[in-house]
C-alpha cells in the first residue's frame, strides 16, 4: 500500500518510521507547503517523493492512502479534497473540528467510496482488546468507576495555543481519555459537566471533564498542556481494579482484587512490543480497504461522531468558538 503523508511535521515523523518497518506499507510520498521541507523529510525517512503543494501529492495516481497530518484546522478541507481526489484516507485525531466537519468528511467518504479512519490509535492497539477481556471475563466485578489523566509540557508548542489552528488541550489530548472511558463502557452519558483553565491566548490548556452514565456509572478525566502527569487509566469494579499505564499509548496493564491488608496484584500484563504504535491503525485500514469497506470497525463513523459530540459539548461549557466557526 503506497502511502502519502499531507504535513511533514513531527508526528508525521513517527508515521513514516512506523511505515518503513511495514511490510504491508511504503513510504510513497511527502507533501509539505515548503518544498524544501519535503524534500528533507523524504531524505530523512526514505521517502520516494517529496511534494511542494497538498494538491500535486493528490494529483499522482499511485498514492492509494493518505495520512493527514496537519493542524485540527485543516483535516476538515484536506480530508475531503483528499477523498474526492480517489484516495483512501486516514485522518489525525481529532478528526475534525466540531461534529458538522466530521459529518461532512463521513458523508465525503460515502459518496466517494473510498476508507476515511481516524487516527487515534489506542482504538486499534492489543492493549484494547486486553482490557475488554479482562472486564467481561468479570475479574473486578461490575463496574462503577473510570479515572484517567493525561499531561504534557508542550504550552511552548505554538500550534497548541493558537486558536485559528484549534489549539487547546481538549483535541489534543482530552480526546484520549474520553476515549479511554469510550473503549471500556460505551457513551451513553446522561450528564458532562466540564470546566477548563485558558491559555494566555485564549484556548484551554487545562481540562477536567466528570461525565455521569444511564446507570449511574462516572468518569472523571483531566488533561493538560502545562505540566507532566502519570497518564494513568483507573477501571474500578466491585471486586477490584484495573491500572493501564500510559493511558496514550499502553505499557502495562494491572489487575488489582481486594485483600486483607488492602488491594493485591492479581496479573500484570505487559503489551506485545510495536514499531511505534502506529502500524495497528494502518494494518486496519490495508485490511479493510481490501475488504472493501469505508471505515475500520476498531474506530467506526459512529464512534468518531460520538466522540465529536462530547467534544462539541466541553467546548460549549468552555465557551471556546474557533475564529473560523
Amino acid at each position: 500500500m503506497k502511502m502519502g503523508i499531507l504535513g511533514a511535521g513531527g508526528i508525521a515523523g513517527v508515521m513514516a518510521t512506523t511505515v518503513a518497518g511495514m511490510d504491508e506499507a511504503e513510504n510513497y510520498a511527502i507533501a509539505s507547503r515548503d518544498l524544501e521541507k519535503a524534500r528533507a523529510f523524504a531524505d530523512k525517512y526514505g521517502v520516494a517523493k517529496a511534494y511542494g503543494s497538498y494538491e500535486d501529492m493528490l494529483d499522482d495516481p499511485e498514492v492509494e492512502l493518505v495520512y493527514v497530518a496537519l493542524p485540527h484546522s485543516h483535516h476538515h478541507q484536506w480530508t475531503i479534497e483528499a477523498l474526492n481526489a480517489g484516495k483512501h484516507v486516514l485522518c489525525e485525531k481529532a478528526f475534525a473540528v466540531n461534529e458538522k466537519q466530521a459529518r461532512e468528511m463521513i458523508e465525503a467518504s460515502e459518496k466517494t467510496g473510498r476508507l476515511l479512519a481516524e487516527a487515534i490509535w489506542t482504538r486499534y492497539m492489543p492493549s484494547r482488546r486486553m482490557i475488554t477481556e479482562i472486564v467481561e471475563r468479570g475479574d473486578i466485578g461490575r463496574l462503577r468507576t473510570i479515572s484517567a489523566n493525561l499531561g504534557y509540557r508542550i504550552d511552548m508548542n505554538e500550534r497548541l495555543v493558537r486558536p485559528e489552528l484549534a489549539g487547546g488541550a481538549l483535541l489534543d489530548l482530552t480526546v484520549y481519555p474520553l476515549n479511554f472511558a469510550s473503549m471500556v463502557w460505551g457513551d451513553d452519558i446522561r450528564r458532562m459537566a466540564a470546566s477548563c483553565v485558558m491559555t494566555d491566548t485564549g484556548v484551554d490548556g487545562q481540562d477536567t471533564v466528570m461525565a455521569e452514565y444511564q446507570d449511574d456509572r462516572m468518569a472523571s478525566l483531566f488533561t493538560t498542556i502545562f505540566t507532566p502527569t502519570n497518564r494513568m487509566g483507573l477501571i474500578c469494579g466491585t471486586e477490584g481494579f484495573i491500572e493501564v499505564q500510559n493511558i496514550n499509548n499502553p505499557e502495562q496493564i494491572r489487575v488489582y482484587a481486594p485483600g486483607p491488608k488492602g488491594p493485591e496484584l492479581k496479573a500484570c500484563l505487559d503489551v506485545p512490543e510495536q514499531i511505534t504504535g502506529y502500524e495497528y491503525e494502518v494494518r486496519s485500514c490495508i485490511k479493510a480497504i481490501g475488504e472493501g469497506r469505508i471505515e475500520c470497525p476498531e474506530m467506526p463513523h459512529s464512534e468518531t461522531i460520538q466522540i465529536m459530540c462530547q467534544m462539541d459539548e466541553i467546548r460549549r461549557q468552555f465557551g471556546i468558538t474557533y475564529p473560523f466557526e
